[in-house]
Formats: structure tokens, sequence, C-alpha cells
């Protein structure tokens, strides 16, 4: 376990807030236009999410009145960095708070899947005094439990988390443990395949008050012509004639069920 402790704090949360995860423009502008309570903006979902473009987050601070929590990650692949990825880590920070962001999504693992508590305290201390989320670098944690007490003690206010799981629903016996053990001390933030289907088990089953989901569907592209055959990003497995986009109409549905 990490050595290093800040102050814990019992944290009163609203009732279920609805964070939407946008990777675009048109999606945060969704988000807001349905009742989200908070977007994270970030970029290439399909890497897990990385830091998004700040003429991105320049713009929408302009647009949104909702708060815009910034996915700070350099790249896909693992949680462990490098000393000039951090570096670039701690300018990423920087630059989002000159810009308005009201919270910081990131987090960094060691080798032994365990806190990098050194390093990940001094995000938390660069982000400040913005909200921190210790996103789900926390479900590839060896143990969850002990990673828990690590990022309270490194002083986030939430952690992201399926429970270790592909989805929320297949890690939910662990989230509700971890809810248990956070004991108010930190918020537990569900993530993971949560759709109309399943957010209401949820709420009841973890007791927690905010939700993550990026509730996206996909749009066919304008474009009338593409060449046969060709794949810009070297997967066939991404479609190229779709972009994705936050669903309105789901959204909607995903704020009156938690009502």
């Amino acid at each position: 376990m990490c050595l290093i402790s800040l102050p814990s704090t019992l944290y009163q949360v609203s009732l279920s807030m609805l964070e939407i995860c946008c990777a675009n423009l048109q999606s945060a502008l969704n988000a807001q236009a349905t009742g989200a309570d908070r977007i994270e903006l970030c970029d290439n979902l399909w890497e897990g999410g990385t830091t998004p473009s700040f003429g991105l987050l320049k713009v929408l601070r302009g647009l949104l009145k909702i708060p815009i929590f910034v996915l700070i990650r350099p790249r896909g692949g693992d949680f462990i960095y490098s000393e000039t990825e951090f570096e670039v880590m701690l300018e990423d920070i920087r630059m989002a708070k000159e810009l308005g962001a009201e919270g910081i999504v990131s987090g960094i693992l060691k080798a032994d899947g365990t806190v990098d508590c050194d390093r990940t305290s001094q995000l938390i201390e660069a982000a400040a005094p913005l909200a921190f989320t210790f996103h789900r670098a926390f479900d590839c944690c060896s143990d969850l439990s002990e990673a828990l007490e690590d990022i309270i003690f490194c002083g986030a206010q939430r952690i992201l988390t399926s429970g270790g799981a592909n989805s929320v629903l297949e890690g939910l016996e662990t989230i509700k443990k971890l809810q248990k053990q956070a004991a108010g001390r930190i918020i537990i933030l569900p993530g993971g395949g949560i759709n109309p289907e399943n957010i209401v088990q949820i709420k009841k089953e973890i007791g927690c008050s905010e939700f993550h989901l990026s509730a996206k569907k996909a749009l066919k592209s304008e474009m009338q012509y593409w060449r046969a055959g060709l794949f810009m990003n070297g997967s066939r497995d991404i479609s190229e004639n779709e972009i994705y986009v936050s669903d309105m109409e789901l959204i909607k549905n995903m704020k009156n069920l938690l009502k």
C-alpha cells in the first residue's frame, strides 16, 4: 500500500448524476441538450480514450454550461508511462485548467498492477483545485481493494470502474464491495456497458449516485463516394463510413429512468 497520505473527505454527492463520455463536438452538444450533468471529454474511444484536442476543449467551454472533465492519457495501451510521457501529462493538465476544465480524469500504474502513488499524487496536485477521477486503469490493478485505499490516500475524488470486468453488470458484486469499502470517502463511479435495460438495477444494487456511459450511436457519413477496399486506419473492424455521437433519445431515456 502507498505511504503517501492526504486528508480524506466524506464526499456528499448529488442524486443520479449522468456523466457522458464524449469524443467529439456533436456528442458534447447532444449530451448537454438532453440533460447530462457532466461530460468526460476524450478522443479515440477505440483505444479506450486518449487526451482530446485542446482546440475542442476551448470551443466547448464557450458552448457548454455543464462541467467538462478532461481525460489525460497520452496514448492507448497500458498505463505505465515514461518520464517524458509523464511530463506531457502534467503539461496537458496545466493546459486543461487554463482552458476552463472543471475536472481531470487520469491515473498511472506500476508494472506489478499496483497504483503508482507517487506519480498519481503529482497528477492530483497538478490538477488541484479541480476534481480528479482515477480512470479505469483501476480495473487493471492486481488487487482492487488495495488499489481503492491507495487512490483514497492519493487524494482523488472518484474512481471510474467496471469492477475489473468487461462491463458493470459482470463486475456488479465487486463494485458493491468497493462501494461498501469506500464508505463515503470517495465516489465510486460505475462505467462500462450501462444502458436503459440495466441502469435501474445497477443503481438499486450498488447504491451509487453517479453513472458513466458513452450512450453512442452510429451515424452514416455524408460522403457520397468512398474508395472500395481502402482502409485509412489499418483495421477492417472499425468502420470509416460511420461517425459515433451521443444518442439524444438514449440519454433522455436514461435521465427519466434515474428519476
